[in-house]
């Protein structure tokens, strides 16, 4: 149910029009449900969306005029190419589509993406995959196909191209006014145009009020969709939104005949030259031609102009013709026919701007920072309606139908908010916005922000650093090499440069030498918080499925779900004392984790404290693992004394060492916690105590991806999400605990209910090529029948490769995968298109039996 403050006896403002819309001196209500910033796409999205839901006494602010204010939707191209390697990218496209159909401002072109470089053709075949995977029709074509369709286009320079017809473009402005129009229209909202937010007041931690140049309303929710002013807009109430304004080009020529002689806006595909990093779009008689390909140019958002003050707009700045010559000498080569002429000639240009963000995903949410603070920013046209929904059932139902939690606001931790992080990533990722991404890329700006207390030793091991969060990562070490010799073929390398960029067979070889003596893992990015006070027990019991009424030292691994039943997270959580338990989660999405118990602790008598900063963990596996533990402590870590699943404190030395009793990698041993300067000692004692045994520093390519997947362990944000059950992951549990937790009932409706997918894991039988050269699957591909058939299942997904790694213990390549039922069968024969080629696969687990050690005898000896 939504809380709704009146404001008066109506709806109405004196002066307003029939659509609430107020000459420039009116005043604004006093009091609203929700205070919108921003008239783009996105907020009249948004407030459409929460007027269909039930909301009613909504403000929507902007600084500029309607029904174009001035920002990033009134210069935007407004083309759509469905296909993103995000499946969360493609679902908010393809539900924003659906709504630009209904509105009938959706004109489809069809687009092509050519490639002018045999690695772009590569680049295009892993973009098939992903089409095939969100069940999109794409296909690779000839350079003579495309002219069939854009005959002014010079086949000679391209080798090829990813052609999908349902790319189109969209009225975005209209879209926008038809959506504002639908709110007004039930009543639930005024609109004030030419109306600047000057302050935002914060009381006990959330919002109060909102200052503005029409006056003050009284609210507990402001919802900030104002793109560029964004970060502006939260730092009036002391949050962040960490993006920047960034310059992307565009220029407008013409007019040109060929283009001149159709009817219409558009009547020839969009071309996406994506080696140059630029597109062509027909407008009417003119040619668009926008570039990616420039330096990055970007600005603060108290930079840019006022209205006044702007020649076009605020979002359409002064062109730099130095910065776009060699792009229109490129777009020359390709449609010479067109740029060549000369009666066509440059009508329009600009340094238009759009937002970034450091990890190019949008920000979506609450903050973690001020209660009532919400964030949809970032967006682009193509993602506005369909963010402009999931925002708005986010902030009436508590989730969204589509799965956000990449875009959630919360997921940045402090660092990643500053001013400096955000221009060094997005500096790097703007080259990137056309550019050829391996999933496996790593970040060079702004490293080394958070070190591990080993990391000279590591360094000196020579370690190959991954940076997740801030934090400086060892992915495989250097010093391992040798290992390369001792297992021979069974570390199953890779000759195909691109399944090998950003991987080592060093990995494999750790992983073996793991599994035959003992390896050290440094797993100080753990986000580790407690929570504690008379009233912890009943919190952590209100938020997680497992039963957290234990023994003191009891470990206890759980799901955390949502309202719907769907995964909010997966963690560890230890029980320290009566009123005090520690929750140990992963660096990616900890502090998305952080706010989610926050938000649902009780008003007394629980609190949680952060203590990622202040403990170190160590992980130590293997078979040889007690036995070098053992060597270093007194206590007794016998099977027997030191159960599976326990914690308990030893003394290491002179160290107090947590150590609990669990295992990722499907293996003997513990994860040692010590506080953060006491985190060196500990790998040096544990390193010299287990050189006799053959230890060896391992990465986090083993504890991630072959240590995992060998066993079935699930990951969030691969086979864990919202939109799928417990019941369909393979992690219900004997029975139901009595106590009410989020998500209960409809867990309880679940485990009644026949699965509609099922997660599986799939061997690879054959890997050779039609090349001759073996080829390692690395994630997204699509999964076909036997007969290359797709397969859908009872959500409406196809089938694709949620997680794929080596699995040295086995001599396999393993995948992981949702089946509809009827396919979840052992045996099974199916096929993986990994680079249009197929594959034979086969059905190796149902469920979450694990490939390795399947009755889990090494954990537990």
């Amino acid at each position: 149910m939504v809380r709704h403050v009146a404001y008066y006896a109506t709806c109405a403002v004196e002066g307003e029009d029939a659509f609430g819309e107020e000459p420039a001196k009116a005043s604004i209500p006093t009091q609203a449900s929700v205070v919108v910033v921003g008239a783009g796409i996105v907020g009249n999205s948004l407030v459409h969306h929460l007027a269909e839901l039930g909301w009613r006494d909504m403000v929507q602010v902007d600084k500029g005029p309607l029904p174009n204010p001035g920002g990033s939707t009134g210069h935007a191209s407004n083309f759509i190419f469905p296909v993103d390697h995000s499946r969360e990218i493609t679902d908010l496209t393809l539900d924003s589509v659906r709504q630009y159909k209904e509105l009938g401002v959706f004109t489809q072109s069809g687009g092509f993406e050519v490639a002018r470089t045999q690695e772009r053709m590569q680049e295009l075949r892993r973009r098939m995959a992903s089409a095939k995977a969100w069940g999109i029709e794409s296909h690779l074509v000839t350079p003579e196909e495309v002219v069939e369709k854009v005959p002014f286009l010079d086949p000679s320079v391209i080798v090829g191209a990813f052609w999908t017809p349902t790319v189109g473009v969209v009225d975005s402005v209209g879209a926008g006014t038809m959506m504002r129009e639908s709110a007004q229209a039930k009543g639930a909202l005024t609109v004030s145009p030419n109306t600047e937010v000057t302050g935002i007041d914060v009381e006990n931690g959330a919002i109060a009020r909102v200052h503005t140049t029409k006056g003050v309303i009284e609210t507990d929710k402001i919802l900030i969709a104002c793109g560029v002013w964004s970060p502006r807009i939260a730092a009036m109430a002391g949050a962040a939104i960490p993006l920047t304004p960034a310059v992307h080009q565009m220029i407008s020529v013409g007019p040109v005949p060929q283009l001149a002689e159709q009817t219409g806006e558009i009547s020839f595909p969009i071309v996406r030259d994506m080696d140059t990093f630029c597109y062509e779009r027909q407008h009417g008689s003119d040619m668009e031609i926008g570039s990616y390909a420039h330096r990055a140019i970007l600005h603060e958002p108290g930079e840019i102009p006022s209205i006044e003050a702007a020649k076009l707009s605020p979002t359409e700045m002064p062109f730099t013709d130095d910065d776009f010559d060699p792009q229109l000498e490129q777009a020359l080569e390709l449609m010479p026919d067109v740029l060549s002429n000369p009666d066509v000639e440059i009508r329009y240009a600009i340094n238009g701007l759009l937002s970034l963000t450091p990890d190019g995903a949008p920000i979506l949410g609450e903050s973690p920072e001020v209660k009532g603070l919400w964030s949809a920013a970032a967006v682009w046209v193509k993602e506005g309606p369909g963010v402009g929904r999931a925002v708005a059932e986010w902030m009436t139902n508590g989730l969204p139908e589509i799965d956000v939690q990449g875009a959630d606001i919360a997921r940045f931790h402090p660092h990643q908010r500053t001013r400096e992080h955000v221009k060094a990533r997005t500096s790097e990722a703007f080259i990137k916005t056309y550019g050829i991404v391996h999933p496996g890329e790593q970040w060079t700006s702004d490293r080394n922000v958070r070190l591990s207390p080993m990391h000279e030793r590591e360094k000196e091991l020579g370690a190959v650093f991954f940076e997740v969060a801030g934090w400086e990562r060892p992915q495989w070490y250097e010093s391992n090499a040798p290992l390369l010799e001792e297992f021979g073929e069974r570390v199953m390398d890779r000759t195909a440069e691109w399944d090998s960029r950003w991987w080592s067979p060093i990995t494999n070889a750790e992983h073996l030498a793991m599994r035959e003596r003992a390896g050290l893992v440094d797993l100080s990015s753990f986000v580790i918080f407690d929570v504690f006070g008379p009233a912890a027990l009943d919190a952590v019991q209100s938020i997680v499925l497992a039963q957290m009424d234990v023994g003191i030292g009891r470990v206890v691994y759980t799901p955390v779900l949502d309202e719907a039943g769907g995964f909010r997270s997966d963690l560890t959580i230890m029980r320290l004392a009566h009123d005090r338990f520690r929750v140990v989660t992963g660096a990616a999405h900890g502090m998305v984790d952080v706010k989610w118990f926050t938000d649902r602790l009780p008003e007394t008598g629980a609190q949680i404290a952060d203590l990622t900063s202040s403990w170190t963990t160590i992980g130590l596996w293997g078979p040889r693992a007690r036995d070098i533990l053992s060597q270093v402590t007194k206590a007794d870590v016998s099977h027997e004394a030191f159960k599976f699943g326990t914690a308990r404190t030893i003394e290491i030395g002179s160290l107090t060492v947590l150590a609990s009793r669990i295992s990722y990698v499907g293996d003997l041993g513990w994860e040692l916690y010590v506080p953060m300067e006491s985190g060196l000692r500990l790998w040096d004692v544990l390193t010299e105590a287990g050189r006799e045994h053959g230890l060896v520093p391992v990465g986090l390519g083993v504890y991630g991806t072959t240590g995992r997947i060998e066993k079935g362990y699930r990951a969030f944000g691969a086979e864990l999400d919202s939109e799928r059950s417990v019941i369909e992951v393979g992690m219900a549990r004997p029975k139901v605990k009595s106590q009410n937790f989020v998500g209960r009932d409809a867990h309880l409706r679940h485990r009644e209910e026949d699965p509609k997918t099922v997660l599986c894991s799939l061997t690879v039988d054959d890997h050779t090529s039609s090349s001759g050269e073996k080829r390692y699957m690395l994630g997204g591909e699509p999964i076909l029948s036997k007969d290359g058939g797709p397969l859908v299942d009872g959500h409406g997904r196809h089938s694709w490769v949620t997680s794929a790694g080596s699995a040295p213990s086995l001599g396999k390549h393993v995948l992981m995968a949702f089946l509809p039922p009827a396919e979840a069968v052992l045996g099974n024969q199916l096929t993986v298109v990994y680079m249009e080629e197929a594959y034979p696969v086969t059905v190796a687990a149902i469920d979450a039996t694990p490939l390795f050690d399947p009755d889990n005898e090494s954990i537990r000896r």
